[in-house]
């Protein structure tokens, strides 16, 4: 009677464990955004004319004034009042180290050119022998090719376990990095059950030869 118990607790703990964590975030999110709303007027807060609440508003809220902003500064006024307001934020003297790298990552990070993050990667990591997974995110170029080796060189970002937002940067020998047919959203899995979950090995079968190579070819 207690196995049975247990299986059919467990069953449902699997169950209702990451439901309730999806509804939490969910809501988390949703409660946040509604609450931008409150910048706006009494008068004009959907609260102040509607009978009821409707959550998730300051979502469209939000992606609606966003939407409006990239429609101004499309035009010729709005490239110019956001060329002024860059160069007053490039003279202020911290504010310009956050805006500028923040906007680089995200033009960078949007490019339709960007492959990183896009690339799961093995590297031999923190020492030789012990292998981590981690993203590929760039080819090196500029001072640190020229301050390195002759040979090709990439940026690796190695996530922590079971939080992947913190890791490590990881400069290495292009030679030396082990290419992965895994998905991101599956490498994601991996990192933060702490090696728990690992894809079906059914599904890379047939690359198995590739995941032997090193290098970039593929990429």
């Amino acid at each position: 009677m207690t196995k049975i118990f247990r299986r059919y607790f467990m069953t449902g703990l699997l169950v209702v464990v990451p439901l309730y964590f999806s509804y939490y975030v969910l809501s988390a999110i949703v409660n946040y955004m509604d609450s931008i709303l409150t910048l706006l007027p009494v008068s004009l807060r959907p609260d102040t004319f509607l009978p009821f609440h409707v959550p998730g508003l300051g979502i469209i809220f939000t992606v609606a004034v966003i939407f409006l902003i990239g429609l101004l500064t499309a035009n010729f006024l709005g490239r110019s009042v956001v060329s002024l307001t860059e160069k007053i934020m490039a003279k202020v003297p911290v504010v310009r180290m956050v805006y500028n790298a923040t906007k680089q990552f995200m033009e960078t990070f949007f490019a339709q050119e960007h492959q990183g993050f896009r690339k799961v990667v093995l590297v031999e990591f923190p020492r030789k022998g012990i292998y981590s997974m981690g993203f590929l995110t760039s080819k090196v170029t500029g001072e640190m090719k020229d301050k390195t080796t002759n040979e090709p060189m990439v940026c690796v970002f190695v996530p922590t376990t079971p939080n992947p937002t913190s890791g490590f940067f990881v400069v290495l020998p292009e030679k030396e990095v082990i290419n992965l047919d895994m998905k991101v959203e599956d490498a994601f899995k991996v990192i933060m059950t702490g090696g728990m979950v690992i894809p079906n090995n059914d599904e890379f079968k047939a690359h198995i030869p590739n995941n032997k190579d090193k290098g970039l070819a593929n990429s």
